[in-house]
């Protein structure tokens, strides 16, 4: 037996994101870091992304 979902989750879903839509896209954003990370990213990506962090945490710290 397949698990469906109902017709009114799949509408609230939608008005959801309809109503979230800068939340969404962090959200969406941050899962294909994550992923990027966890399954593609090799040693010279993962050096430039570290300074990346640490340049973005300095700018935060100044806010």
């Amino acid at each position: 037996m397949k698990n469906k979902t109902s017709e009114a989750k799949l509408a609230a879903n939608k008005r959801w994101a309809e109503k979230n839509k800068a939340r969404k896209q962090y959200i969406n954003r941050r899962s294909i870091a994550r992923s990027f990370i966890r399954d593609d990213a090799v040693g010279t990506d993962l050096d430039e992304l570290e300074a990346l962090i640490q340049e973005r945490r300095q700018t935060l710290a100044q806010k």
